[in-house]
């Protein structure tokens, strides 16, 4: 099912967790706060509105983590149901897009349940402390031509990390419903 994401929720404190990676490696969120930024993307493999920005979203992210803003990716997917979400097929996924983030299994899904993420992809910016700035699009180009696109998500996190401030114009981003349980 189609689903815009709602209006992030401007201030917010992001709630700990800890979830393994493809390779079983512990991530802490509290390992990722207090640099200049922090991104967390709720993505999946299957999704064709992931499929076809992936490899922007690779792009983007290699930039902001060379500026020094910390990026993380969650899937929730309930993958014994949707088979090409498991961890095998994540990591397969992020070797395909060279996606250099830690790309994170939310298993039972509770992180997504308590970020109230709705779709893939959803994305979450936060301040060096962990306040929601931004929740928004990756960009304008949504699954068309992506030659002359905005780069929201990119600015959005490089106005984060400068001044702890997300835009006052954001966009939701669209995508394919997570599959609960």
């Amino acid at each position: 099912m189609l689903l815009h994401t709602p209006e992030g929720h401007i201030g917010w404190q992001a709630e700990g967790f800890e979830l393994p990676d493809v390779e079983g490696r512990l991530h802490r969120l509290s390992d990722y706060l207090g640099g200049s930024a922090l991104l967390v993307a709720f993505i999946c493999n299957h999704c064709p509105y992931v499929q076809t920005i992936a490899d922007r979203l690779a792009q983007d992210t290699d930039e902001l983590m060379a500026e020094g803003i910390n990026v993380l990716a969650i899937m929730s997917n309930d993958f014994q149901a949707v088979s090409a979400d498991s961890p095998a097929n994540m990591k397969r996924f992020a070797a395909q897009h060279r996606f250099e983030f830690p790309y994170l299994v939310d298993k039972d899904q509770s992180v997504a349940k308590t970020y109230g993420a709705v779709c893939t992809p959803d994305f979450f910016g936060f301040t060096s402390q962990g306040r929601l700035q931004y929740r928004g699009r990756l960009d304008d180009a949504g699954r068309g031509a992506s030659d002359h696109r905005c780069r929201e998500l990119v600015e959005a996190m490089r106005q984060i990390a400068k001044t702890q401030k997300g835009p006052e114009v954001q966009h939701p981003s669209i995508g394919c419903s997570i599959k609960w349980r």
